[in-house]
């Protein structure tokens, strides 16, 4: 009888598509997006894209381009030339992570062992990639001229200190000191790194903005996905078929689902931003006008791709398996769920074809780099693309369904 039994409900689990499909395909998918995400394939695959370094070399002595070829050399570096208002203003939108600025008088000053005139404009919000460029231009300072630079620091301030004493007592508390300092201390020279983002801003809000912005629009996906389900619930219960013997078109239907789906997406985000401002502090009153286009431009693209996910289901199951499998894959890749800077090359490019992508970027936008609106218009823009693009293909294939529903 045991034995029947667990025959019957294997038989049952597995006629149940939805069920397979979210016990087996789905971590299947997540398991491999997360493998390529996190390096967990081949190495060549997996390889991080080089990162785009502008820089200025107002120095051009023999040192300052020596550095410059060197920095060039490395294959995790793009080095590209640029002005101090074209490099600035790049880093300040999110477009490039740091820039370079190598001033006169920087081979005397590290020869002598003087404060560096050099400078390392970044974007704080790109903490990996940033490290990463600091780690390179530390390493390649102290393969030039790092020890002499360390050993004339300690020189200069014993001399600017106690001038008095001997050359000899000099050298042995310049010794003694080296002794005592740890290899991380000497192995290091230090330069100027200015954060391109205002002062009062700190890094608590990016992962802030990181949380909420993604998990709102992840969210935001998965509950439109139910509100659209309402249509397919009116079509199976034959509500739909009533409806369609009335004088109202069929676009109609379409449109007015899409109207009262449009409100509701607002109204979450709206409540979520509330809400994270209330418990978080989150700064939504910075610019408020900015904020509210942004969400509405958000909300247009999601409730789109909801209607269009409605157009193409049959029913109601296969709409919530279609949904999740689609709205975890393109939270994953538009970095909902995955920041995009940890993924590999392939997949940040991949980024760009999700709409969780430049909605989290563009409340970074707001909230983080304090960007203009005119400057945050083209996100808005291509989230408005998204939107009227998905909604000229769920016109005709709704129409289509219709068609065969009513035959």
């Amino acid at each position: 009888m045991k034995l029947l039994l667990i025959k019957k409900d294997l038989k049952l689990f597995f006629i149940n598509k939805k069920a397979v499909i979210l016990t087996f395909l789905i971590p299947i998918l997540l398991i491999t997006l997360f493998a390529f995400a996190f390096g967990g394939v081949n190495k060549k695959e997996s390889k991080l894209k080089p990162i785009e370094l502008f820089f200025k070399n107002n120095d051009n002595s023999l040192l300052s381009k020596k550095i410059i070829e060197e920095l060039d050399s490395i294959e995790e570096i793009n080095l590209v030339l640029s002005s101090k208002i074209e490099g600035e203003d790049l880093v300040k939108k999110g477009e490039k992570v740091g820039f370079l600025i190598i001033d006169k008088g920087f081979q005397d000053s590290l020869v002598l062992g003087k404060e560096l005139p050099i400078k390392l404009i970044y974007d704080a919000s790109k903490k990996f990639e940033y490290s990463i460029v600091k780690s390179i231009v530390t390493g390649i300072l102290l393969s030039n001229k790092g020890k002499e630079f360390q050993k004339n620091k300690i020189k200069n301030y014993l001399n600017q200190n106690y001038g008095n004493l001997t050359e000899i007592q000099k050298n042995k508390i310049e010794q003694n000191i080296n002794d005592s300092q740890s290899n991380d201390k000497i192995n290091s020279i230090p330069f100027k790194e200015i954060s391109i983002i205002k002062a009062h801003n700190n890094d608590q809000i990016l992962g802030l903005i990181q949380a909420v912005s993604g998990t709102a629009i992840m969210m935001l996906l998965f509950s439109i996905t139910g509100v659209g389900g309402g249509l397919l619930e009116k079509k199976e219960s034959g509500t739909l078929k009533r409806l369609l013997f009335s004088p109202i078109k069929k676009t109609d239907i379409l449109f007015g689902k899409m109207g009262a789906t449009f409100i509701i997406s607002f109204i979450q985000l709206s409540i979520m931003f509330i809400f994270a401002w209330i418990a978080f502090d989150l700064p939504i009153f910075k610019d408020i006008i900015s904020l509210v286009l942004l969400t509405l431009s958000v909300s247009f693209a999601v409730t789109s791709f909801g209607i269009f996910l409605v157009a193409v289901a049959k029913s109601r199951q296969q709409l919530q398996s279609l949904s999740t499998i689609i709205i975890l894959i393109m939270s994953a890749i538009g970095g909902s769920m995955i920041p995009i800077f940890i993924m590999p090359a392939f997949m940040q490019k991949m980024a760009i074809f999700s709409l969780n992508y430049w909605g989290i970027q563009g409340y970074y936008d707001i909230f983080w780099r304090e960007l203009s609106l005119v400057e945050i218009l083209s996100k808005m823009a291509i989230l408005c693309s998204i939107g009227i693009f998905m909604l000229f293909i769920s016109i005709p294939l709704f129409k289509r369904n219709i068609i065969e529903f009513t035959n």
